[in-house]
């Protein structure tokens, strides 16, 4: 497991679907966006810190809200999990 995904561990959900986030850091994983590949995720950097809820709704196991809204708001996850990681230390801009 890289250790981006391993930061996930404990984190605050960043994809905050309203009235679908758990709000349960014990749940939160690194969801990665969709489009790598039938069996093919994409970059790690391409993830988002995510409770197991909000993951349900991105993978459309639940389709409780429109999958464009959802789509925005996990592109959102992904540039906070970005700022997060950038604040302390896990990737360098150069």
């Amino acid at each position: 497991m890289s250790r981006l995904r391993k930061s996930a561990r404990g984190q605050e959900c960043f994809v905050r679907l309203p009235e679908i986030c758990n709000w349960d850091p014990e749940t939160t994983v690194l969801a990665h966006l969709n489009g790598g590949g039938i069996g093919i995720k994409k970059s790690d950097l391409q993830g988002a810190f995510c409770c197991s809820s909000c993951h349900d709704e991105i993978d459309r196991r639940t389709r409780k809200l429109d999958s464009d809204y959802v789509e925005l708001a996990h592109r959102q996850g992904v540039e906070r999990t970005q700022d997060f990681w950038f604040r302390n230390g896990l990737i360098k801009v150069d």
